[in-house]
């Protein structure tokens, strides 16, 4: 699987610092550490599925790109901020925060719940990085997450074409398993990954605070999405959890997902406002 795009298909020269926002830019040096840590996912992948080499390839593949993905927001990042040393922000993430990449068993339980938690974190991506293209202004942003998004739909519907595989080759396999898995991978939108990202990526003064940092990211992060993308999130989810995209379950979804956004916004402003 080649790369769609590289760094030097970016438009650099037509950076705009008048139209950075200090909110976007703490967001954006949160994501440049979640998304450069794609070899460790990769090196989990690879080992977890060691008997499926045509797997294996893929998972090589997308996690090249994803370090890409870190690599051209971190770059914006540093022209946003040149204060914003990338390599020692990294560095203090990975510090914090480690998958377990020696693990040679998915942690969902089996390969087919691997996959469908796969499906459910690029459906995340996918619409986070198309909401953040939709808000911005700033065109190499602009530029970088339209490519990203892009990305990430084309890897969601690899790993769903891979889980299907498994789910036609298992026996016994459940659907409300798979929508349990879906649903608590949903879930760890809230682990210490992303809390940590957003302290390191941002230098944050003090000592790691998780509620902190999560409500710090969260309120910045929930304004961006629009009724569009979050209907999109549900068919893709719907479709991951082995449901009728376009039945009631998945129509319901998506309102119970447009709700959740709103109502985490309002808490995690709250939270802010409190501390």
């Amino acid at each position: 699987m080649q790369p769609c795009w590289t760094l030097d298909d970016i438009d650099w020269s037509r950076f705009d610092p008048s139209k950075v926002s200090p909110d976007v830019l703490k967001v954006i040096k949160t994501a440049a550490m979640v998304e450069r840590n794609g070899a460790d996912y990769g090196r989990y992948l690879s080992n977890v599925f060691g008997d499926d080499s045509a797997f294996c390839a893929v998972a090589v593949a997308w996690a090249a790109e994803e370090e890409q993905h870190g690599l051209a927001l971190g770059r914006w990042a540093a022209l946003a901020d040149p204060a914003f040393d990338f390599d020692k922000s990294f560095a203090a993430f990975t510090a914090m925060y480690r998958i377990p990449v020696e693990a040679t068993a998915s942690v969902r339980g089996s390969k087919l719940g691997e996959l469908c938690a796969r499906c459910v974190v690029e459906t995340g991506t996918s619409s986070f990085y198309s909401a953040i293209r939709d808000a911005v202004d700033e065109p190499v942003l602009k530029q970088i997450c339209k490519n990203i998004a892009a990305d990430e739909f084309r890897h969601f519907r690899l790993f769903f074409t891979h889980m299907e595989r498994y789910a036609a080759q298992a026996t016994g396999a459940s659907k409300w398993g798979r929508l349990r898995v879906a649903f608590t991978r949903f879930r760890e939108a809230d682990d210490d990954e992303i809390a940590s990202a957003y302290h390191a990526g941002n230098a944050v003064a003090g000592p790691y605070n998780r509620s902190r940092a999560a409500a710090d990211y969260g309120q910045r992060t929930f304004g961006f999405y629009q009724k569009r993308h979050v209907r999109r999130a549900g068919y893709m989810f719907a479709q991951a959890a082995g449901l009728d995209p376009e039945g009631w379950a998945a129509r319901l979804l998506t309102k119970v997902l447009w709700l959740f956004v709103g109502f985490r916004g309002r808490r995690y402003r709250a939270q802010l406002t409190a501390a």
